[in-house]
């Protein structure tokens, strides 16, 4: 199935800050080596497919400069510089990666400068549209833990004009209200699917403050979904699991922008087209089971 700029306008549009954004994006980390580390297998392909998703209108690309490192933003700026007016790229800062890939954290106000300006660099940009800051108080989940020296440092960016918006990822309800009364919050980014409800009632929350709401991992992550119920209600709609997976994902909630990574162009397609993908009232409650 090819999708097309309709099949993306199916699923609305929510605010990223001040940009209306397609609520199907495009997520760059597999763009990169294996465990995200290092060039892609084929950099010809990445390419293609950088430039596929913005021809079949997706205008939210997510990516980080701790991608590769720096592998996904050089990718970016190859395929699609000079930036057409309508694309918004969203870059994250928290981590970088070690000599041997591992994730390390750069949570202090200077790694996080030095991330800023890298990305900057990378990108080829004066200003990033987006920056979301990485609670790094948790690895795996969200966990408390103060982030006013973090979000200082970067609200002193933002007034530098190097930085236009800022966004929370990995982090509790209580960070983004604490958050908030220093930096305007214009997204939340945060592990989230089908099987890993954990954000049910931060979602809702966020939708009715006017804030996005981006879960990363939304087809598993590392370790795909698999369910019988899933791939059932798939077969019943003539789709792929993973297409009615995102597509659940954008009936939970009108505020979800989803940024689904692939290196394949195949996939990417397929991706896409669930913004199209309508699920009947009753498939949506047999996949609120699953993760019930």
């Amino acid at each position: 199935m090819t999708a097309t700029a309709t099949d993306l306008a199916a699923a609305g549009t929510w605010m990223l800050g001040d940009r209306r954004v397609k609520r199907m994006g495009y997520g760059a980390m597999q763009l990169a080596g294996p465990g995200v580390f290092g060039p892609p297998r084929d950099h010809d392909a990445a390419i293609a497919v950088l430039r596929a998703a913005f021809a079949a209108g997706v205008d939210h690309i997510d990516t980080s400069d701790y991608y590769g490192p720096y592998v996904t933003n050089r990718l970016i700026r190859e395929a699609l510089h000079p930036y057409p007016a309508n694309l918004t790229l969203v870059t994250k800062l928290g981590g970088r990666r070690g000599d041997k890939g591992e994730w390390l954290g750069a949570f202090s106000p200077d790694e996080l400068r030095r991330g800023v300006e890298s990305n900057l660099e990378n990108l080829g940009l004066d200003q990033i549209e987006v920056v979301n800051m990485r609670s790094m108080h948790g690895i795996h989940a969200p966990a408390e833990g103060p982030l006013e020296i973090q979000l200082e440092a970067l609200a002193a960016m933002q007034q530098e004009g190097l930085i236009r918006h800022i966004g929370l990822s990995n982090v509790t309800r209580r960070q983004i209200e604490d958050g908030r009364r220093i930096v305007e919050v214009v997204c939340v980014q945060n592990a989230y699917n089908l099987a890993n409800r954990g954000d049910d009632a931060l979602i809702d929350w966020l939708a009715g403050e006017g804030i996005a709401y981006v879960p990363f991992f939304p087809l598993g992550g590392f370790s795909p979904l698999q369910s019988a119920e899933l791939d059932a209600v798939a077969a019943e709609l003539a789709a792929t699991p993973m297409q009615v997976a995102l597509a659940w994902l954008l009936q939970r909630s009108p505020n979800v922008l989803l940024i689904p990574g692939t290196s394949s162009l195949a996939h990417l397609g397929e991706n896409l087209a669930a913004a199209a993908l309508v699920l009947p009232e009753a498939a949506v409650a047999r996949l609120n089971a699953i993760g019930g």
